[in-house]
């Protein structure tokens, strides 16, 4: 696996080779490409709609994640509304399609940014934190889905985190703190702010109902449920 990447110990972690990048790469690409074969279980034809909805989706995440109100020194960022692309993909085509955007997205996370000490690490922090936000798909067809899926998806979110601090990060814990609760508050002072801040953004009546034209459009159909 040092083909891949290799150990720091200047940075005491993991660091990507270029090989380890092009990994990276193509795992992405045929990650979002999966999402056409899912459709096609569906009972649907090739779908390339889908295809593009779910990449831009990666892309307007990523992009978004650079928008930063706030960095924290070990991780973490307050961004403007990042997470809220990769649960709309859930939402839209369900859990099945929103998880897998949420791991695309995770895998170009980890290229863009990596912080690797563990495979469970990067899997906890990188693959099942951000495919947790296609969770949002479980409401895609009820009232109120997009708001109830999104707290949804960031709190299965915010779980991964905490394990992944817990079990790999807990000496960074001030002397004297149990490290459960220093890895809950860590945690919850960068995702419950932005997931406040989307929820306020969502509930308001012109965004509703334009992110459910917008749901329509990606879907091929109208829909008539409440965000």
């Amino acid at each position: 696996m040092s083909y891949f990447f290799q150990w720091s110990d200047e940075s005491y972690e993991y660091i990507l080779t270029k090989p380890g990048y092009i990994l990276l790469a193509l795992l992405t690409v045929i990650v979002l490409f999966f999402i056409t074969a899912m459709r096609g279980r569906e009972g649907r034809q090739f779908d390339t709609r889908s295809l593009i909805f779910c990449s831009l989706a990666v892309a307007l995440g990523v992009l978004t994640s650079f928008m930063r109100i706030t960095t924290l020194p070990f991780g973490g960022s307050v961004t403007l509304f990042s997470m809220l692309a990769i649960s709309f993909m859930g939402f839209v085509y369900g859990p099945g399609i929103g998880v897998t955007t949420g791991v695309a997205f995770g895998l170009l996370d980890l290229m863009i940014e990596p912080y690797i000490y563990h495979p469970i690490q990067v899997l906890l922090d990188y693959i099942l934190a951000f495919g947790a936000l296609g969770l949002s798909g479980f409401f895609a067809d009820r009232k109120n889905g997009l708001l109830k899926g999104y707290i949804v998806g960031v709190a299965a979110r915010y779980v991964c985190h905490v394990l992944s601090g817990y079990i790999f990060f807990a000496s960074y814990a001030p002397e004297g703190t149990n490290p459960l609760i220093y890895t809950l508050t860590y945690n919850l002072t960068f995702i419950l702010p932005e997931m406040i801040a989307t929820i306020i953004l969502i509930s308001i009546p012109s965004v509703s109902s334009a992110l459910l034209r917008l749901k329509g459009f990606a879907r091929g159909e109208s829909s008539r449920l409440a965000l």
